[in-house]
């Protein structure tokens, strides 16, 4: 009878961390997506990355009772897994993919020319981006993309409140410098 009981008691827990992981995956996949896909710039690798993350929630579920922030706890480990992704690559593409870039934009009501200059203004957007130096770049990146506030930020990256802030005020000092350099140039 207890050996019935126990597998019982088994098959609950086991029953309950599927719907746990379940919600989280329901939850937080186009987070994470955004995440790695603003890393990574492309649709395959975005999802191969979060699907990687939700593999090490699976062989880590007995700690998911300890997470305070799940939110916070599954975007850092979703961008471990891009950085560790760009630093094995250690190459990017010199081109986004317009096509895709195209299909992340908002196309109703706008002509094909809207759509194409739109296009062109979030690829040149996105090279900014890319020209600030890494620590920046990363804050500005969970900040404004993801929209994570400053505490939850320094959390994901391991760093102090302080510096995110530090860090996002250099960022933003730097993408204005970038755009209007830009801009001067037209």
């Amino acid at each position: 009878m207890e050996i019935a009981n126990t597998a019982v008691r088994e098959q609950t827990r086991q029953n309950a961390d599927e719907e746990a992981l379940a919600a989280l995956v329901s939850q937080y996949a186009g987070t994470l997506y955004r995440v790695a896909f603003s890393v990574l710039r492309n649709t395959a690798d975005a999802e191969d990355a979060v699907q990687e993350a939700f593999l090490r929630v699976l062989r880590h579920r007995d700690t998911l009772g300890e997470v305070r922030d799940h939110r916070v706890w599954l975007v850092r480990i979703v961008w471990n897994i891009v950085l560790d992704r760009k630093r094995r690559a250690k190459t990017r593409p010199e081109t986004d993919d317009v096509s895709e870039l195209a299909r992340v934009l908002p196309a109703d009501g706008l002509s094909a020319e809207q759509r194409a200059s739109a296009a062109q203004h979030h690829a040149h957007v996105l090279a900014c981006v890319d020209q600030l130096p890494t620590k920046e770049r990363e804050v500005l990146m969970l900040s404004a993309f993801e929209e994570l506030s400053s505490v939850e930020i320094a959390a994901a990256l391991g760093i102090t409140e302080s510096s995110v802030r530090s860090r996002l005020f250099r960022a933003r000092n730097l993408m204005a410098n970038l755009l209007n350099h830009a801009r001067s140039l037209r």
